[in-house]
């Protein structure tokens, strides 16, 4: 003969205790803080800049400062 089947036991809810509620509300204060900065962090992301037009005949080479700048660390 097989033995008869004994219903699983239900599970009870966990109870709310003030660790649990204090948790939670620490969780929503942090989720909220983050979407608030979140925003302004895209807006001030740094602004594309306009690159030169590419050069018709070639000799895309242009002497600017920072290129002297290295001129200058390369003399003996």
């Amino acid at each position: 003969m097989s033995q008869p089947k004994t219903p699983a036991p239900r599970q009870t809810p966990p109870k709310l205790n003030r660790r649990t509620l204090f948790a939670g509300a620490s969780t929503v204060g942090a989720l909220a803080a983050v979407a608030t900065v979140l925003p302004k962090a895209v807006d001030r992301a740094a602004p594309s800049v306009a690159s030169k037009p590419a050069p018709e005949r070639g000799g895309g080479y242009s002497l600017t400062e920072h290129v002297k700048q290295y001129y200058k660390t390369t003399m003996i």
